[in-house]
């Protein structure tokens, strides 16, 4: 543990942000460090809770050591405690940025105090292994002989090949896009995740013996059974990535996209060094986001920062409470009303903040430009609201929204088909060491596609699993 009375003596302090009126002109990351001092003192909150619920099943799918590298940063042994963070998570510096924290959500201290500042703990842990230079390649000691190929350069992907490469066996990813990296160079803002971060750790990979062929796509440019021919096992793990639909009047309208389009697009112009190049720019436009997540906070963040005229967000959800409710109990992660860094630079840039709860969308409308030029909307009842008390059966007024710029950000149904031939995904409900297997012998499953849509570190925990899988069946096989 950190400190006997740490918990009493010292408040919750998490990683800064810059003003919003001062980040919104920069594509830099907003995040500001804590001082050392500070971090230390963060460590010492960790109480001696006996159970600690923070790397539990509820907690980290990772089952990160937190309490052993708490008390370590509160000793000040930081490359110990660095080593400790490394034994479970090979990207402390992804998750530390963008994971949404269910360690912090399951902290014994939360039950009745701020939890820990687990999440800022993990990534200065990272950053400063990275500055001080702990943070090297390990190559294998020896090869194996034996070959890996894995579809997709995401978080699970990448996690997989490390392991794997580590292990000594020949690792190659294949990624259909530019730059390898998945959603964490393309699905995830440069200003919440800098891609100089993801860089630097894919350098270490490549130092590990990892290769990466980019710009290849299976199914298309390499079919599933030539890599079954060339390789001594497959993983796939391509994500869920085929967005849900919104399929109302209006939807094939031009100035109507799905998310990840927007955000790919703008950050293929950041790196290009071009960011007002972005095929789908927001300059100057009214621009509506329709979905409440992660993916539709970036939009937001990514809209103001190119320049809208306005940005309006809509939640067919209600609106949250601002405590846990009855319903909602420790330690599960609560369903809480927060403000992300996208609505405080909304609210800074438009004076308010730009969501509307219990939205539905029920057309788009045509301009004389052939474009979208408004959204058309009603109110959703819900049970106790107050739509639903007015009485059954009456008509909900439907309400007209200005837009020149449409982003659907409603989630993800699934992983795309690559090819016929490549058979049953595993099964998701499976468990035990076998369950990333697939129906074909040699092809195993990990990720997203495997599951279904989740964390980052879900799919790291994922990738890890699924290298331990292959590296125990090529003994065998």
């Amino acid at each position: 543990m950190g400190k006997v009375t740490g918990f009493r003596e010292f408040e919750r302090v998490t990683t800064g942000a810059r003003p919003a009126a001062d980040r919104v002109g920069s594509w830099g990351e907003f995040s500001i460090p804590l001082p050392i001092v500070d971090l230390q003192k963060q460590g010492a909150r960790c109480m001696d809770c006996g159970v600690p619920f923070c790397q539990s099943d509820t907690g980290c799918p990772l089952g990160n050591r937190i309490p052993e590298w708490n008390d370590l940063v509160h000793a000040g042994r930081w490359r110990e405690a660095l080593e400790h963070l490394h034994a479970t998570n090979n990207f402390p510096e992804f998750t530390g940025r963008v994971c949404p924290a269910p360690c912090e959500s399951a902290c014994v201290l939360g039950i009745h105090q701020p939890p820990v500042a687990i999440k800022t703990i993990e990534q200065a842990l990272a950053d400063r292994g990275f500055d001080e230079g702990w943070i090297t390649p390990q190559p294998p000691a020896r090869a194996t002989g034996r070959t890996v190929a894995v579809v997709g350069s995401g978080p699970a992907g990448l996690a997989a090949a490390q392991q794997l490469a580590r292990s000594g066996h020949a690792v190659t990813v294949y990624e259909r896009d530019e730059r390898p990296g998945g959603l964490l160079t393309f699905g995830i803002p440069a200003m919440k995740l800098g891609k100089g971060v993801v860089e630097r750790r894919l350098d270490q990979m490549r130092a590990e013996g990892v290769t990466f062929r980019t710009g290849v796509e299976i199914g298309r440019d390499v079919s599933v059974d030539r890599l079954r021919d060339e390789y001594d096992a497959v993983l796939l793990a391509t994500g869920a990535t085929v967005p849900r639909d919104l399929p109302v009047p209006g939807r094939s309208l031009e100035g109507v996209h799905f998310a990840m389009e927007y955000l790919a697009e703008a950050t293929r112009a950041h790196l290009a060094g071009s960011p007002d190049a972005a095929a789908i720019h927001a300059r100057d436009r009214h621009v509506v986001v329709i979905g409440g997540g992660d993916t539709g906070n970036d939009c937001i963040a990514t809209a103001v920062r190119q320049g809208a005229a306005s940005v309006t967000n809509f939640e067919i959800r209600e609106r949250p409470p601002e405590s846990r409710g009855a319903n909602d109990p420790w330690p599960q992660r609560p369903w809480v009303f927060q403000v992300d860094y996208g609505h405080e630079e909304a609210a800074e840039a438009f004076g308010e903040d730009p969501r509307h709860f219990r939205m539905g969308t029920t057309a788009f409308e045509q301009g004389p430009d052939g474009r979208v030029c408004a959204v058309r909307t009603v109110e959703v009842a819900t049970r106790g609201s107050a739509a639903a008390a007015e009485g059954a059966g009456a008509a909900p007024a439907e309400r007209r929204w200005p837009a020149d710029l449409v982003f659907l950000a409603l989630g993800f149904v699934g992983p795309e088909t690559l090819s016929a031939d490549v058979g049953p995904w595993a099964d998701p409900t499976r468990t035990g060491p076998d369950r990333f297997r697939s129906s074909q012998r040699g092809v195993f499953v990990a990720g997203d596609c495997r599951r279904g849509q989740s964390l980052v570190v879900t799919a790291i925990a994922e990738g890890r699993a699924a290298a331990d899988d292959i590296h125990r069946w090529l003994a065998v096989s």
